[in-house]
């Protein structure tokens, strides 16, 4: 069963990364997939949602700082050394490889778990956000195939992690806030 499933993700992966590609994926996906640049727009949206956010920003990005941290941890350091899960880049021949390739495991996606979780728990804050959100968090997972680095199915685990994760610090939140009698 388990190679039914990597041929389903060896397909998609190279009808993405290879069918898809074009001059402008080449271009625009390498850029979206780097986190450092988009530090300075995290760092001005984060700074603005904790000065003019009032209490209910600083909680929600607490929140997204403190789960990025566990689940970019655990991922790195846990999930993906018990699966062992080899990148397409090292793995299979004829990539379109458009950035460096490591040697770390591929499953999961830390940029899909720490998009997705961060989403989510924005998206719980401000829910008039959200559609923007998701479709940023997708972008960036998307991307981490168009660039060679990951299956499809690492950024969809990836994305299934971070959403759970989330839902738990909100919860965790939720009853913090119901005990303490917390209001914003």
């Amino acid at each position: 069963m388990g190679d039914f499933f990597q041929n389903i993700d060896a397909s998609l992966f190279y009808f993405i990364n290879k069918t898809c590609a074009n001059p402008l994926t080449d271009k625009v996906m390498p850029f979206i997939t780097e986190s450092n640049h988009w530090m300075l727009v995290y760092i001005i949206l984060l700074g603005w949602l904790v000065i003019k956010g009032g209490a209910k920003g600083r909680v929600a990005v607490v929140m997204a700082l403190l789960l990025v941290v566990v689940t970019d941890q655990v991922n790195s350091f846990y999930i993906k050394d018990l699966f062992h899960r080899i990148r397409p880049c090292n793995a299979l021949q004829g990539v379109h490889l458009l950035v460096n390739c490591t040697d770390s495991f591929s499953f999961t996606s830390s940029h899909a778990i720490n998009n997705f979780g961060a989403a989510t728990i924005f998206s719980y804050f401000y829910k008039n956000v959200r559609y923007v959100l998701f479709t940023a968090a997708s972008l960036v997972a998307l991307s981490r195939v168009f660039v060679g680095v990951h299956y499809p199915f690492d950024i969809i685990g990836g994305a299934l992690l971070g959403i759970f994760a989330a839902w738990i610090f909100i919860y965790i939140w939720k009853f913090i806030s119901k005990s303490f009698k917390l209001r914003f």
